[in-house]
This record gives C-alpha cells, structure tokens and sequence, in this order.
C-alpha cells in the first residue's frame, strides 16, 4: 500500500551526514532558483470536528457492530514489518512541553472567571493528545532546508532558532482555534463531557464557555498577527471561517444534503480538516518552501484530517464512553448522519425513511443501527479512512529528497501517524 511505500523508501536513505543539524529557511540565494508557483492550492473538499456527548447505550445491534469491527480492521490495515518504529511523539516531547507551558501563559486573563475558563483544556492533565500540535512540529522539520554552505554560527543558529520559533508559534496558534472550536460545539450540541471530564459549558455555563472560545480565538489572532505574514494570516483566518461554515452546514441541511456522501464530506473538510492542512501549509510558507512542497504538505494534511474524522466516526458507534473521554452514539442520537450509516443507506435506501423520520424516538435509532450491523457501513468507513491515509503518505512521499537524519526521522514519524490514525480505538 501506499502508506508504506514512503516509509520504505526513506529508510534507504542514509542516516548519517557530515552536515550539521542547523537549519534555515529556503531563499532563491541559498537553495536554486525556486520552482515555478504550483496550480492554486487544493480543493478544499471535505470535513471536521465533531463535537459529541455522553450517552449510555447498551444494544444488541451495537454489540454486533462491534464485533464486525474488529473483525474487519484485520483486512484493512497492513503490517509494517522491518521498519524500525518510531513515536512520533517522543519525538517532539520536549518541544510540546515547552508549547504547553507557552499555551497557559498566553490564556491567562485579567478577570479571574475567564482565566480559569480559558485555561480549562490547557491545564495539566487535560491537554489532550496534542495530536495537531505534534504533527506540525514533525513537519517543521520535515520541511526545512540545510544550507548548501556554511554561514558564521552566530548567524545561522539565530536564524534557525528564529524560524523554529515562528513555526512553534503556528502550533499554539492551531491549538488555540482547536480548543476554541471545541469549546463552542459542546454549546451548540448541549455536551456534558469532554477529554474524559466535564465540558466547560456544563462546568460553568453555556455564556462564560461562549466567551472562553471567543477569548482563545482573539489571543490566536494576537499571535498570528506577530508573525506579520500575510499569506499565514490568510490561510488561518480561512481555517475560522470554514469552522463556522462547517458548523452551519451541519445544523441547516436539507434532507438530500443529509443524506450526500459529498455534502457530509465537504462539511468534514470545514470541521476538522482544514485547520491541520492549512496549518501545514503555513508551515512550508515560514520555511520559504516552494508552492509545490506547500501543496504537498496541504494535502497531508487535509488527508490525515479526513482519515481522523471518519475513523472518529466509526469509533462512535464501536467505540465506549470511557475509552473516547465522551459518549458514544453521540452523532446519531444527534440527528447527525456520518459515514457509516450513509454507506449503510446505499445498501438499504429504505434506511432514508428512517433518518428522514429523525432520532428523537430511540426505537429510530435502534432501526438504524439494526441496518448498520447487516451492512458493510462501518468497513467501506474504514476503508475510505484508509484511502486518505494512503493519500497523506503519498503526499510526504513526494517531498523533495533529504538525506538529513533528523528529516528523515520526521518523515517517518510523519507517516507513521497515517498508520496510527486508522488503527486507533480512542
């Protein structure tokens, strides 16, 4: 499969170099003339993130879906076999460590109630994964370029730490939209649970959770603004709007809309995955990337989004309320049609009746989900998560040639994250 292929080619390459590991941004001076501007960046096609609740269910039909889950993911995934394994996230720990520190610093606020409600998902423990942030710190230096002749080592570590520190800030920046997005869809679906505690709104109320998203959001443009780039501050301020034209979709579709495989995948780019390919792209365009590489690190991104998301989809039918940190079913119980039951509804168009019937009577979703477990919903899910991944590693694969042992080691990591995102249970 493809999500290997780059994985195998990297590992032909020497690890060793008689380079050091400084690093400056590409400029026409230092790297060649630069290649010509690339087609227009990448159709934005497809979702985001969803913000589900807690729901205790126990149905037969679920049990089913389960145990067909975990049977198909075996024909899915492939193993990687003598590749040497990597985290991607020890890796870049002790940069995360240092973001994290920076993100609570930059959440504090003058009135107390705000601050504590701002630094809600910032404290300790309650972070998250840091996924967002991980994946672009590997692709910082995944991106960058040595330079072809040595400069006086005051000057190049200043320009190195420089750019490191502007790309750092992209990663705070992404968080900071990541947990305002999240703080402001638990109002909107009336969530009570988030990362395995309760969400902000039921904590404190649904106006100070409100204001706490509004808060991250201005001091994420206080950051991006500092960058003083402009092409950055575009492709981020895009991510906001399509965060809130995904959000709306999501709550005014019509009946053919919620039943559109392609509307529910424009709405998944919006959502979850546009924030984490534009924010790879803002990191190629701080490293002075050509607009090729920048595309190239766009649709890893959109493609690692897209994998995420549908995998999240399956895992809120398969998964439990204690291993996702929130409720399962959530979605449908919701009204919110994913994946898994729109590939249902191609093998079962009298499924349509049923959700167009909506999910206030549970007996509705026990139907749904009785036609879920007889369907091949929840695997064509998978597989098209795997199709994204597959694409994302393609894409890292295209990168220009590196032979430099950190490169490659983010390259790696870099794909060993598509593997991980279609085999995750939480």
């Amino acid at each position: 499969m493809l999500i290997y292929r780059g994985l195998s080619r990297i590992s032909r390459i020497s690890k060793k170099t008689s380079f050091g590991r400084r690093w400056l941004p590409s400029h026409p001076l230092l790297s060649g003339a630069s290649h010509s501007a690339a087609a227009a960046a990448a159709d934005s096609s497809v979702k985001v993130l969803g913000c589900r609740e807690a729901y205790s269910w126990s149905l037969p039909a679920l049990h089913g879906i389960r145990h067909q889950i975990h049977h198909q993911s075996s024909s899915v995934i492939e193993d990687t076999d003598s590749q040497e394994q990597l985290d991607p996230f020890s890796l870049v720990a002790d940069e995360l460590s240092i973001l994290a520190k920076r993100l609570r610093s930059m959440v504090v606020a003058e009135v107390p109630k705000l601050a504590s409600a701002a630094e809600y998902f910032f404290k300790m423990g309650v972070e998250g994964k840091r996924f967002r942030p991980t994946v672009l710190l590997l692709m910082a230096t995944a991106l960058n370029v040595r330079v072809p002749e040595p400069l006086h080592d005051g000057v190049e570590d200043a320009l190195a730490t420089e750019l490191r520190t502007r790309q750092q800030c992209i990663a705070e920046i992404t968080e900071m939209i990541h947990v305002a997005s999240l703080l402001h869809d638990d109002v909107l679906d009336d969530a009570d649970t988030r990362r395995g505690i309760g969400s902000l709104n039921f904590v404190m109320g649904n106006k100070l959770a409100v204001l706490a998203g509004d808060f991250l959001l201005s001091r994420a443009c206080v950051a991006l603004a500092s960058l003083k780039n402009t092409e950055v501050v575009t492709l981020l301020a895009t991510v906001v709007e399509h965060l809130v034209t995904g959000e709306t979709m999501q709550m005014t579709t019509s009946s053919d809309q919620r039943c559109s495989m392609d509307y529910y995948m424009q709405k998944t780019y919006y959502k979850t995955a546009s924030l984490i390919s534009n924010s790879c792209k803002a990191i190629a365009l701080l490293a002075g990337q050509t607009a090729e590489v920048a595309i190239l690190a766009f649709d890893y991104g959109k493609n690692l989004g897209l994998a995420y998301q549908l995998i999240d989809d399956v895992l809120d039918f398969t998964g439990t309320s204690a291993s996702l940190g929130k409720g399962s079913l959530s979605d449908i119980r919701h009204g919110i049609i994913t994946a898994p039951i729109l590939f249902a509804m191609e093998e079962f168009p009298q499924l349509r009746t049923v959700v167009e019937q909506g999910f206030e009577d549970s007996s509705n979703v026990d139907i749904a989900l009785e036609y879920l477990g007889k369907s091949r919903g929840i695997q064509k899910t998978r597989e098209l998560a795997v199709k994204h991944a597959n694409l994302a590693a393609a894409a890292i694969d295209s990168l220009p040639e590196n032979n430099d042992e950190d490169v490659t080691k983010s390259r790696r990591a870099l794909l060993d994250l598509t593997h991980r995102v279609i085999t995750r249970n939480k």
